[in-house]
């Protein structure tokens, strides 16, 4: 069960099943605390997405949106206008498994899927 630990008014972002499931298993083999979504200025199109595996969050910069015994998943502030409303996928291409972001905020993603604008 997802405890979550944020308010409803407040942004989100959700992970799909397979998603989960995916991300649970790469934090298990990091020993990671958990993982940290972000953006960076990069790519054709202003934006990237970063997932980054995360020892030490920081309750000043990171908001903690998905807080269970398997999962736990920070969004930094400076992220949140970028990403709210945002769920992370996990999609099979070929042998590869590839994390897909469907974000409602994007108006315009490059053709690799890798930068997006808003």
């Amino acid at each position: 069960m997802t405890v979550m630990t944020f308010e409803p008014s407040k942004p989100r972002v959700s992970l799909s099943d397979s998603a989960r499931t995916f991300l649970t298993q790469k934090i298990k083999i990091k020993h990671a605390v958990g993982l940290c979504f972000s953006v960076k200025k990069s790519g054709c199109n202003g934006f990237k997405y970063v997932l980054d595996f995360i020892d030490n969050p920081s309750t000043e910069e990171h908001l903690v949106i998905i807080n269970d015994d398997e999962l736990k998943l920070y969004v930094t502030q400076e992220a949140l206008p970028y990403v709210n409303g945002t769920e992370i996928d996990c999609v099979t291409e070929g042998l590869n498994k590839v994390i897909k972001f469907i974000n409602p905020n994007s108006s315009a993603e490059c053709g690799c899927g890798e930068s997006f604008s808003v």
